[in-house]
């Protein structure tokens, strides 16, 4: 046969199974599923059913009271987190990382400076599913220390995290913890699928902005693999020693004293400027970013909270010799801070008595302030900076 006739025969048959590869694969983009890849960029997946966009709607009476925030779900809300423990998942507030997948799912968030002035925050999930969350990146001590106050074993998801000898070492901490490869998810120790990098969610951001997961698929890997569901494997409860914020529900106001709310992370980084306005409608604070609405992709909702606390801390540089500059925060002990809700501004102080304890927060007269009931956004700035309301 002529070997002339043999190569183009290839040739066309390797171009042929190229477009029908490329067809299948972006009709099924264009009909709901997306293209995901792993870390080598090469292999894909369908991946419908878990990264659907936008918040589950589960039908019954509200009359179940979410642990971590108060907030009033379904029976069937109650089953699925009775089955499992908190998860703080690491988000990124980069400017290429926005905008953000299933922060309006959260039960609560903290927000800190990772560095160089850009934050980060730690989603923590338990009563509600985000069916695609991400972008996902590193840890950060600061968040460890966030993340120990719900109770045994809470899962910790990031992707890395700093490593560099001394205070800020995040890696060193949850190993000596004993969270490693147990109930801390570091996604260079769990298989794809359970992470997956989607170039298409972002379009054009770099590589580090493109880690994605869904907290179903995170339950179930901690409950398969690492036998961290509701209980361990010796039969103890995460919540043992667990005790919850004090809740309360919500009064809208028609005058609010405090209907707006700004601050700065660090001097000369506009882009992570925040400010909440207050929406009576819902009784809720909706953010902004540098005076932009800060939305959630999964459902195109401006993120909001119906509480707002801006907890002051004294922040220093690590020193560690990480070119970035690591930072370090002083989340033990006790600070100001002020907790916005119902359109008010209740000044007090923030506690943290003991590394496994939740940051609580106090009036001038000592008296926790009961937090109005649903998600529950705590910004850590640096001692000195000025709150406007």
């Amino acid at each position: 046969m002529n070997k002339k006739f043999v190569f183009v025969a290839a040739f066309l048959t390797y171009c042929i199974s190229l477009y029908f590869s490329y067809s299948f694969f972006t009709s099924n983009s264009s009909s709901g599923s997306l293209r995901i890849m792993n870390q080598g960029g090469t292999d894909k997946v369908d991946v419908t059913q878990a990264v659907a966009d936008g918040e589950e709607q589960i039908p019954g009476k509200l009359t179940e009271e979410c642990p971590l925030n108060g907030l009033k779900l379904t029976e069937t809300h109650k089953k699925r987190w009775e089955a499992r423990r908190p998860m703080g998942i690491m988000i990124e507030n980069h400017l290429e990382a926005r905008p953000q997948s299933g922060l309006t799912s959260a039960d609560v968030v903290y927000e800190f400076v990772a560095e160089g002035g850009i934050t980060r925050f730690l989603t923590m999930f338990y009563c509600k599913d985000a069916r695609y969350v991400g972008p996902v990146r590193s840890a950060r001590v600061y968040f460890v220390e966030m993340v120990r106050g719900y109770g045994n074993n809470p899962l910790y998801v990031h992707v890395g995290g700093a490593n560099h000898p001394g205070k800020a070492d995040a890696l060193g901490m949850i190993s000596k913890l004993k969270w490693a490869g147990y109930n801390d998810l570091n996604q260079f120790s769990v298989p794809f699928p359970i992470f997956a990098r989607d170039y298409e969610r972002l379009p054009g951001v770099a590589t580090e902005h493109t880690m994605y997961s869904s907290t179903q698929k995170l339950w179930k890997y901690a409950a398969d693999k690492r036998k961290l569901a509701a209980e361990d494997e010796d039969g103890v409860k995460w919540d043992e020693d667990f005790e919850t914020w004090e809740f309360k529900d919500g009064k809208a106001s028609s005058s609010p004293t405090a209907p707006k709310i700004s601050y700065d992370y660090w001097e000369g980084r506009a882009d992570y400027a925040v400010s909440w306005n207050y929406d009576a409608a819902t009784n809720t604070y909706k953010r902004f970013q540098n005076g932009k609405p800060h939305e959630d992709k999964n459902n195109k909702k401006q993120l909001y909270a119906f509480n707002v606390v801006v907890a002051s801390m004294k922040e220093s540089p690590a020193n560690d010799g990480y070119d970035g500059g690591h930072l370090l925060y002083k989340t033990l002990g006790s600070g100001k801070a002020v907790v916005f809700q119902n359109g008010e501004a209740v000044e007090g102080t923030w506690k943290k008595p003991k590394e496994e304890d939740m940051i609580r927060f106090f009036d001038k007269s000592g008296k926790e302030i009961e937090l109005v009931r649903g998600l529950t956004w705590v910004s850590a700035i640096p001692e000195g900076n000025e709150v406007t309301y």
